[in-house]
């Protein structure tokens, strides 16, 4: 079994929909580890906040099985895949990483990308696998996130009361 993070982001009714992909993630992976949840200011385009976090869970379907999993989970909440890169959205599931895969594997790049690039991704993380290394970088994630440029992306941790039953 690999251990998998991904990234979950909402703007669009995004409590509700935070938790309905939780749910969801939870019912087929349980037990599931959760970070912090987080307010976080669009990037690339302006609309409403997001509502950011990250959650692992161990897996074993075979990372093309899994991506699907996850489309199926957005699609089931309304999830419209438009042609722009940014824009607001009702549920966004990304694989960060899976074990210590790396490449483009069944089409999903391994270690995402977006870990080192963006605040709402990177901070969530770190809640979750601090000193875990970076597949790629073997650098840890906190020490990447100490080194990130935190004040360009603006991350505000809120109280968000989780009921997945």
């Amino acid at each position: 079994m690999a251990i998998v993070y991904v990234s979950i982001g909402s703007n669009i009714n995004r409590e509700h929909h935070i938790t309905e992909s939780l749910k969801a993630l939870n019912h087929r992976f349980a037990p599931l580890q959760i970070s912090q949840f987080y307010d976080c200011e669009p990037v690339g385009f302006e609309g409403d906040n997001f509502l950011n976090l990250v959650a692992g869970f161990e897996c074993d379907l075979p990372i093309a099985e899994l991506a699907k999993t996850l489309h199926q989970i957005e699609f089931d909440n309304g999830r419209q895949r438009e042609t722009k890169q940014y824009a607001s959205r009702t549920m966004d599931i990304d694989i960060l990483l899976y074990g210590d895969q790396v490449g483009i594997i069944d089409g999903v790049e391994l270690p995402r990308g977006e870990i080192t690039e963006y605040a709402f991704v990177l901070r969530p993380l770190v809640d979750l696998a601090a000193t875990a290394h970076h597949p790629i970088l073997n650098t840890s994630f906190q020490q990447l996130w100490n080194s990130f440029d935190q004040a360009s992306q603006k991350t505000v941790p809120i109280p968000f009361e989780l009921r997945l039953t």
